[in-house]
């Protein structure tokens, strides 16, 4: 069974760029405080460094 992760959006995308606001379109983020669960996989991983911070990560057993 894959690893998951919790992925929480913690600030504002308003004054990113359109590539991070793709990225956490992406990622299932819309608005402030949603949770997402996703595998932990190098491509979701590689997705979280590009908006390290604008999110917050916990791994889940």
């Amino acid at each position: 069974m894959a690893k998951k992760i919790l992925v929480k959006q913690i600030k504002s995308i308003i004054t990113e760029s359109p590539k991070q606001r793709a990225t956490m379109r992406a990622l299932g983020l819309r608005r402030m405080n949603a949770v997402r669960e996703h595998d932990d996989t190098p491509v979701i991983r590689g997705m979280l460094n590009k908006v390290h911070h604008l999110v917050e990560v916990k791994e889940i057993n």
